[in-house]
């Protein structure tokens, strides 16, 4: 079994459906991937029966960005910003750094480029346009960077096709929680790979579950008795 994990998409997550992990802390989403990780393992192994769930793992992979770290000024202020001490980015390579340490994980980087100058929010924009607010009233805050994620969602793909024409593994589990995946999946399927997606208990489209083989959340349903307990910090590596 291969389990690839979208990062960016579990960390939007990760604070609904396993509230005890501190998103912020490097410590504690590793924490809570090993969680996801053995929770997959251990339900599969119902079927297989093997003497420890761990011999089912091919590899787990990660799949996240290289923060920007590129230096910047404010549209307004004009005060300089240095990505690269950011909060975000230190928390990112953190991680990074984390997970490469973690047994049987694979790290994925694709990059964040800064593809546009600031974008004005859409919220702001509505105002500025009904006369509600006018250009001096803007703030800094009232924009984003144009930065965007590239390369991600190919290496998923180039992934899924590799272990599966490699024949290294006969079951993917991707915890995604969009379409992108779908060429890829249907390539497993037609040469014999079971797909199982664990979208995190978010709803996925309905035209998705003729391009996968299951559908298997790993933590418990957010809100039950079983997601609010606190959980012991076991060894589940």
């Amino acid at each position: 079994m291969a389990i690839l994990i979208d990062g960016g998409y579990f960390l939007k997550r990760l604070p609904t459906v396993f509230k005890q992990a501190d998103p912020a802390d490097p410590e504690s989403v590793a924490f809570a991937l090993r969680r996801l990780i053995a929770s997959h393992l251990k339900s599969h192994n119902r079927i297989e029966k093997l003497p420890h769930e761990r011999a089912l793992l091919y590899r787990s992979f990660f799949y996240d960005a290289k923060p920007y770290l590129g230096k910047e000024h404010r549209p307004v202020s004009g005060t300089a910003i240095d990505y690269a001490r950011t909060a975000e980015a230190t928390f990112r390579l953190a991680l990074h750094e984390k997970l490469r340490r973690m047994s049987h994980m694979a790290v994925r980087l694709g990059e964040v480029r800064r593809e546009r100058g600031w974008i004005l929010r859409e919220a702001v924009q509505k105002k500025l346009l009904k006369g509600q607010i006018t250009v001096a009233d803007l703030t800094d805050d009232d924009f984003t960077p144009g930065l965007r994620q590239k390369a991600v969602d190919m290496r998923i793909g180039t992934d899924i096709a590799s272990l599966t024409l490699k024949r290294q593994v006969d079951t993917i589990i991707l915890v995604a929680g969009d379409s992108d995946f779908v060429p890829a999946s249907k390539l497993a399927r037609r040469e014999g790979v079971k797909v199982v997606l664990d979208p995190l208990w978010r709803n996925v489209a309905p035209e998705l579950f003729e391009h996968i083989d299951g559908l298997r959340s790993g933590f418990p349903k957010p809100g039950t008795a079983a997601a609010n307990q606190p959980e012991n910090h076991e060894d589940v590596e």
